[in-house]
């Protein structure tokens, strides 16, 4: 599925390479400032290391939500970076635990090379960086457990908006996000160190609008 991707972005790049168009939304100088919302689905593999030894398996199989608040300004033509927001929440179940609620945020930079159809479409590929916080209740053993961990991930893929006369973008984006945490947790007087790492799939769909400086870009 990852070899797809890069494929369907290679392909989007070479496509955009020839073509002539020139969106006024995307120019040198505008900004963008919106968001999106998506629904997903992930795998993990979960590696577990105690004094006695390790343990590797399959970790849990979850169904997620996400907001993700953005702005960003056009370096170049066609080309923006920026910063935003990724809020995850979602509800699972995983082998040896009952997981209730998983909320992640994240913070940094994203960047989007827009290649245009005409005046009033675009396919883009958007790649962006995030680290933050994740926090989970857990019943393990029959103890509720709170644990906060940290958490580094990193997206990609392509997308595709349609633009109106008002500067305003409606967009479809697919990525594929990768993620790693690592947590602590208590049971019986053992410690278990647990590293997460995780697959995602994720399909949003976003409204964003475009300004040239403090004025809408129309």
């Amino acid at each position: 599925m990852t070899n797809r991707i890069f494929f369907l972005a290679v392909s989007l790049l070479l496509a955009g390479m020839g073509l002539k168009a020139q969106t006024a939304f995307t120019e040198q100088g505008n900004f963008l400032i919106g968001s999106t919302v998506g629904f997903s689905s992930n795998e993990s593999r979960l590696k577990s290391s105690t004094q006695s030894g390790s343990a590797e398996g399959e970790g849990p199989y979850s169904l997620q939500w996400n907001l993700n608040p953005h702005i960003g300004y056009f370096l170049l033509d066609n080309f923006n970076l920026g910063i935003g927001l990724d809020y995850t929440f979602s509800r699972e179940k995983q082998p040896n635990a009952d997981k209730t609620d998983d909320s992640d945020l994240l913070f940094g930079p994203f960047a989007r090379l827009y290649l245009p159809l005409g005046d009033d479409q675009a396919f883009f590929l958007e790649g962006n960086f995030g680290f933050g916080n994740s926090s989970d209740n857990l019943i393990i053993g029959g103890a509720p457990q709170s644990i906060n961990s940290n958490i580094i991930a990193v997206g990609a893929g392509p997308g595709f908006t349609i633009f109106s006369s008002r500067a305003v973008g409606l967009e479809a984006l697919f990525k594929y996000n990768y993620a790693r945490t690592k947590f602590q947790t208590t049971e019986n007087g053992v410690t278990t160190e647990t590293t997460s790492r995780t697959n995602q799939f994720a399909v949003s769909l976003g409204v964003q609008f475009y300004f040239g400086g403090f004025s809408k870009a129309y």
